[in-house]
């Protein structure tokens, strides 16, 4: 078929047909990705060109351009990668089941979820240590999306009634989070209210270990599930025409939407906006079919993080903005402009 490759693997056997337009411009955006990654490298109060970059990355050069580049830079380049990626997978699968371009896990409460759960670890987990913080975000986003699902059923889930369940939640968590900042000590609010900004400021390769083996298996299942997204999106009917479980294959996805909008949120805080914009510029660029638009979502959610914390640490140096407020600076139009184009449909 013209315009279009096949993709072959034989163990797992699986067969897959993406248009060649797809294919170029994931490659593109892969070698922005890179690029961005490359630059952010460089960029900070020691600034290295690309080359020295290079050289440093693979432990040659001035001993200083390889402490900087392999212990300060790199864990919080490649959590931002991962962060980004995480995102504009949860985005794409929830604009997906929903067939809404304005579905994202921070509209529907998920993210909210994982914050309340985060800051309560926070006020109440003193005697705890810090590396439990993950587990409790990763655990309140699983809860508020099996919450969701179980009070939008009636007979059945339908997406108006999941949307709707949504928003309330998402109204409920932020109240129930703010809360929980008021009654915390007071050298606790900074923290916590940073935390809720979205920051991935002093990471480390912890961060990064703790983080990556969550992402390959979930990027994994999100792969293997592209199929019962495209079904899906044809509509409840057709779904189910051609042999869909409905239901369970809706649970499912928004379960795994949860899981990495928490494995996210977890090491990055609450950060806003990416899992809106990445799948929306993603449909724009490769169209509706889910498996290239989720590789397209990952790699525009990870370009997206990793430039906006590269100006963040360096526009305002000594001082390190949180990332999400840059994000929130171009989502909030963004979002408003898609509101608008919308509210005739």
């Amino acid at each position: 078929m013209r315009g279009f490759v096949t993709l072959r693997l034989r163990r797992p056997p699986v067969s897959v047909q993406v248009g060649k337009r797809a294919v170029a411009v994931v490659a593109l955006l892969a070698a922005a990705t890179a690029a961005v990654a490359v630059a952010s490298l460089g960029a900070g109060s020691l600034a290295l060109s690309p080359m020295d970059v290079v050289r440093a990355l693979w432990g040659y050069g001035a001993e200083p351009h390889v402490f900087v580049v392999q212990t300060l830079r790199l864990p919080r380049i490649l959590v931002g990668l991962m962060v980004g990626a995480a995102l504009g997978l949860s985005g794409a699968i929830l604009q997906g089941l929903f067939r809404n371009p304005l579905a994202s896990p921070d509209i529907l409460g998920v993210t909210g979820g994982a914050a309340v759960a985060a800051v309560a670890f926070l006020v109440y987990g003193q005697g705890l240590r810090i590396l439990w913080l993950p587990a409790f975000a990763f655990a309140g986003a699983m809860a508020i999306a099996l919450f969701l699902y179980l009070i939008a059923w009636k007979a059945g889930v339908s997406t108006f009634r999941l949307v709707l369940v949504g928003i309330g939640l998402k109204a409920a968590t932020a109240a129930l989070t703010t809360l929980l900042v008021v009654k915390s000590p007071i050298y606790l609010t900074q923290k916590a209210m940073v935390w809720l900004t979205g920051s991935i400021y002093g990471t480390a390769w912890i961060d990064v270990g703790l983080l990556a083996p969550w992402l390959a298996v979930l990027t994994f299942l999100v792969a293997v599930s592209a199929r019962h997204v495209n079904a899906l999106q044809l509509g409840d009917e057709v779904a189910a025409g051609v042999g869909a479980a409905v239901s369970r294959q809706r649970l499912f996805l928004l379960m795994l939407c949860a899981a990495l909008c928490g494995a996210a949120v977890a090491v990055g805080g609450a950060i806003g906006f990416v899992a809106l914009l990445a799948p929306h510029i993603a449909r724009q660029l490769v169209g509706p079919s889910f498996g290239p638009l989720a590789a397209a979502s990952a790699l525009i959610g990870s370009l997206i993080v990793v430039a906006a914390d590269t100006v963040a640490r360096t526009a305002f140096a000594p001082l390190d903005i949180p990332v999400g407020v840059f994000t929130a600076a171009v989502g909030a139009p963004f979002f408003l402009y898609l509101l608008v184009r919308h509210r005739n449909r």
